[in-house]
């Protein structure tokens, strides 16, 4: 019962501010790239992280991908990437694809 309440009160949640619960789940998930990357993607000038937001979203999947199978040399990517799955690396790239720069 809890749990169908928790998501009647999310789905009333995101309906009130224009979003739905897809959207609010694919921002959950880039929102774990903020500790480094800065929020939606944007990192603090003179940073040494890139910055994501705007990035093309083919590139970014690549570089994902590429930190995922090892390819890439990374410090924590590595670790990070093998937590999500194809689709999700897929809705992050979108995200960060569709944010300004």
């Amino acid at each position: 019962m809890r749990t169908i309440l928790l998501c009647a009160g999310v789905a009333a949640a995101s309906a009130a501010h224009g979003q739905s619960p897809d959207a609010l789940y694919v921002k959950s998930l880039a929102a774990t790239c903020a500790n480094c990357h800065g929020t939606d993607g944007r990192t603090t000038t003179g940073s040494a992280v890139p910055a994501l937001a705007g990035m093309p979203r083919e590139y970014m999947l690549l570089q994902l991908k590429s930190f995922r199978d090892g390819s890439r040399p990374a410090t924590v990517m590595h670790q990070i990437t093998k937590g999500f799955s194809e689709p999700q690396l897929q809705q992050i790239a979108s995200y960060f694809a569709a944010q300004k720069k």
